[in-house]
């Protein structure tokens, strides 16, 4: 993600976003991702100011984080998270993680680069490698009221995605959620392997 006014909105409103409490199907998933890798090597792709790389920390696990917000990136830095400056297209490893967390990130993608996100994730992997992706329910592409870029899926369209990347889904979960723009949305979280 490098659209220049997603990462302005969020650059002026880290400590908002650090407030935004998480839902509980997320808190779940989160944890459900974090024991399926172990104490694995995992990659935080657009980690945000790095509350869940803090979270897997924790839980033992190794965690590179990348995100396109520079104040993300330092705020995360700051607090002991290994945090690079990087968009999704840096995603170039082969077999490298045991696990691969994008929450509500890719939603930030253009719908027509999201095939080749999914790729450059399933070949970054090792296989067997856990994949955790959480997305907004939707259709179509539009800003919200703070001025992000946001790509909406179906469920349908995402499972489609997944298995055509090549990856075997192990759970989906669906909820609504308070979000930083302070709308409600439907959002799906979803469990996968490579």
């Amino acid at each position: 993600m490098s659209d220049k006014r997603t990462i302005d909105a969020y650059t002026t409103r880290v400590d908002d976003y650090l407030k935004v409490p998480l839902p509980p199907e997320q808190i779940e998933a989160r944890a459900a991702f974090a024991q399926a890798v172990g104490d694995g090597l995992v990659l935080d792709l657009g980690s945000g100011p790095g509350s869940d790389s803090g979270f897997f920390l924790r839980q033992g696990l190794r965690v590179r984080a990348l995100d396109a917000t520079p104040a993300f990136v330092e705020h995360a830095r700051a607090n002991g998270v290994d945090a690079h400056l990087g968009t999704f297209d840096d995603v170039t490893e082969t077999a490298e993680y045991d696990g691969v967390y994008a929450s509500f990130s890719l939603l930030h993608a253009p719908r027509a680069e999201f095939p080749r996100h999914l790729a450059a994730i399933h070949r970054a992997l090792k296989p067997g490698g856990v994949f955790f992706l959480g997305l907004k329910l939707g259709t179509g592409e539009h800003r919200d009221e703070l001025d992000r870029y946001y790509t909406y899926f179906t469920r349908r369209e995402i499972e489609t995605a997944l298995v055509e990347a090549g990856f075997v889904i192990h759970r989906v979960t669906t909820g609504m959620g308070k979000g930083l723009a302070g709308s409600y949305d439907g959002f799906i979280l979803v469990l996968a392997h490579a």
